[in-house]
């Protein structure tokens, strides 16, 4: 079948192909890495309408992928971090503690800020009544370290 169509035919189903796997590898990540190679194939694949040059094509799939790689993405990741949701729990990253029940390294522990009691875990001992600082949250326990 590809033996009988001429380049130009080739490289829209290459180009369009492009498109799709970029696409579909962008669905799975997430990441906005992958979508603007979709939007460079699909200026090549225009571009390979009106020329069987190669060369050109793979010209204007790169510069236009990566010029919107670099130029948007950054962009897009911006606006897409102003758009989380913070929930109250996060305003307790940076705050001080009180250990009330010991934590030992890798095991959980209880840690009172804000007159409430949380689990909490760490990296490292820590003793009852030891000052912490709280590093993140992680699911329902807090991320502790000694201050």
């Amino acid at each position: 079948m590809f033996l009988t169509m001429d380049t130009g035919t080739i490289m829209v189903l290459v180009w369009f192909g492009i498109i799709i796997l970029a696409a579909v590898i962008e669905a799975g990540t997430m990441d906005l890495s992958s979508i603007w190679f979709s939007v460079g194939a699909f200026f090549a694949l225009i571009v390979s309408i009106f020329s069987n040059d190669i060369l050109v094509q793979s010209i204007v799939f790169l510069v236009t992928s990566i010029a919107l790689l670099l130029v948007l993405r950054p962009l897009f990741k911006e606006h897409m971090r102003k758009n989380e949701i913070k929930t109250n729990a996060d305003s307790l990253v940076g705050k001080t503690a009180i250990c009330v029940k010991e934590i030992k390294d890798g095991e959980r522990g209880e840690v009172k800020i804000e007159g409430k009691i949380w689990t909490a875990i760490s990296n490292e001992n820590i003793e009852a009544n030891e000052k912490v600082v709280v590093l993140a949250i992680k699911g329902v326990k807090l991320v502790v370290r000694k201050q």
